[in-house]
C-alpha cells in the first residue's frame, strides 16, 4: 500500500498538516467567532429573561401580598357588618319580646278578669240551685217551703265549708 510506503509518508504529512491548516483556520477561525457571538447573545437573552422573570415574581409577590391584605380587610368588614346585622337582629327580636309579653300580660289580665266575672257569675248561679234545692229538699222533708234568704244563707254556709 503506497500510503504505508515510508517515502509517501512525509508528502502525506506535509499535505494533512496543510488541509488541517485550512480547514482549521478557514472553517474554525471564521465560525467560532459567530458561534462565540450566538452563545453570548443565547447567553444574554436567558439572563435577561431570567431578570425578567424575577421582577414578575417579585410584582406577583407584592400583588398577591397586597391581595392577602385587601381580602383581610375585606373578611373584617364583613364579620363586623355580620356583627351589626346579629345585634340588630337580636334588639328586634328582644323588641318583639317584649311587646308579646306585654300583649298575652294584657290578654292574661283580661281573661282573668272575664274568668273572675264568669266564676262570680257561675258561683251565683250554683247559690241559687243550691238554695232552691235547700228550699225543695226542706219542704219535701217538712211539707212547709223555707224562708228563700234562710234557704240562700245555709247554701252559702254549706258552700263555703
Amino acid at each position: 500500500m503506497p500510503q504505508f510506503h515510508l517515502g509517501n509518508f512525509i508528502p502525506q504529512l506535509v499535505w494533512l498538516a496543510v488541509f488541517f491548516a485550512v480547514l482549521y483556520f478557514g472553517i474554525v477561525q471564521m465560525t467560532l467567532p459567530k458561534l462565540a457571538r450566538t452563545v453570548t447573545a443565547r447567553e444574554d437573552q436567558v439572563t435577561g429573561d431570567i431578570a425578567t422573570a424575577e421582577s414578575a415574581k417579585a410584582e406577583a409577590d407584592s400583588m398577591a401580598a397586597a391581595h392577602a391584605v385587601e381580602i383581610e380587610q375585606a373578611q373584617q368588614a364583613a364579620r363586623a357588618q355580620v356583627d351589626a346585622a346579629k345585634a340588630k337582629a337580636a334588639a328586634s327580636v328582644e323588641a318583639a319580646v317584649k311587646a308579646g309579653n306585654v300583649a298575652i300580660a294584657e290578654k292574661a289580665a283580661a281573661a282573668e278578669a272575664t274568668l273572675t266575672v264568669a266564676r262570680g257569675k257561675a258561683l251565683g248561679e250554683i247559690e241559687t240551685a243550691a238554695a232552691d234545692a235547700v228550699a225543695d229538699i226542706v219542704e219535701r222533708l217538712t211539707g212547709k217551703r223555707p224562708d228563700a234568704k234562710l234557704a240562700s244563707e245555709a247554701a252559702k254556709a254549706a258552700l263555703a265549708a
